[in-house]
């Protein structure tokens, strides 16, 4: 059993907070480049150059990205041969959002109540944790703050087997053209197929907080996922909606067992500030 003290994991979310929001990944970076290249569109051309500038000066200057610096995400990955000491995983958790956001100088965007008073927190927390225990005596963090002009374009439909295949398609596409300009492509899409209502929900956060350069395991689904890219990047609408082929940078997809008479599909949308940060402790 190997012990890891609870301020471990505060001290590395409140970095990852940091990070995340100012430091653009290399794999969205590189993703952007290789846009640039290949876009037709001159004005389009115009966006991605200003994208990569506004990460430079966001890197070197140590500000956020975006002024919305999002909801915090939290995936856990827990060996099951750990022991968090000294204190409660999840309290660790919200209170390194707590400083993170806090001594960051990022912008706080939770409300403590959703409906009637609405009344915001004044330190981002709680944050949102996904937690799975697995085999190991590690813990994997990662941290993927999510703004809410994206996160309202999420979509989930209950389809039934009949749509197959071709409802999966239209569920993603009917998704992206609902966001079009509002979700500030690029995107990073998300999708997920299967498990129940909720499954469904998750898998599509988690495939939207993968790298861009990931692949799905499955080689069914890897292709789908090149196949459903070049159909969202058919769709004219382009970086910042103002026309082009490059409407998303990747769309990725996980998957889960489902019910016999139920298919799942739930789409979730990040802007062209793909933000993530890791830390294995």
């Amino acid at each position: 059993m190997r012990e890891i003290p609870s301020e471990s994991i505060t001290k590395a979310v409140a970095e990852l907070a940091v990070r995340a929001n100012c430091v653009l990944p290399e794999d969205v970076r590189d993703g952007f480049k290789k846009a640039l290249r290949i876009e037709p569109s001159p004005v389009g051309r115009d966006v991605l150059g200003q994208i990569l500038q506004n990460a430079d000066i966001a890197r070197l200057e140590s500000m956020p990205i975006c002024q919305d610096t999002g909801l915090a995400v939290v995936f856990a990955d827990i060996g099951q041969d750990v022991r968090i000491a000294g204190g409660d995983f999840e309290e660790a958790v919200h209170e390194g959002i707590r400083r993170g956001y806090t001594d960051g100088w990022l912008r706080k965007s939770v409300v403590a109540e959703p409906l009637f008073e609405r009344k915001n927190t004044g330190d981002n927390t709680p944050a949102v944790i996904h937690a799975r225990i697995v085999p190991g005596d590690r813990l994997r963090l990662r941290l993927a703050p999510k703004g809410a002009g994206s996160e309202n374009k999420g979509l989930l439909r209950m389809l039934v087997p009949a749509d197959g295949l071709e409802g999966v398609k239209k569920t993603v596409l009917d998704a992206v053209i609902a966001a079009g300009p509002n979700s500030c492509p690029p995107m990073i899409v998300g999708v997920g197929i299967g498990g129940n209502m909720e499954v469904a929900c998750l898998c599509a956060k988690r495939a939207c907080a993968r790298d861009v350069l990931s692949k799905n395991p499955d080689p069914r689904y890897a292709a789908l996922e090149e196949e459903l890219l070049a159909l969202v990047n058919k769709t004219g609408i382009g970086p910042a909606g103002l026309g082009g082929e490059t409407t998303a940078l990747k769309v990725n997809v996980e998957w889960r067992p489902t019910h016999i008479a139920s298919l799942p599909v739930a789409v979730n949308i990040n802007c062209h500030a793909a933000r993530h940060a890791e830390a294995i402790l």
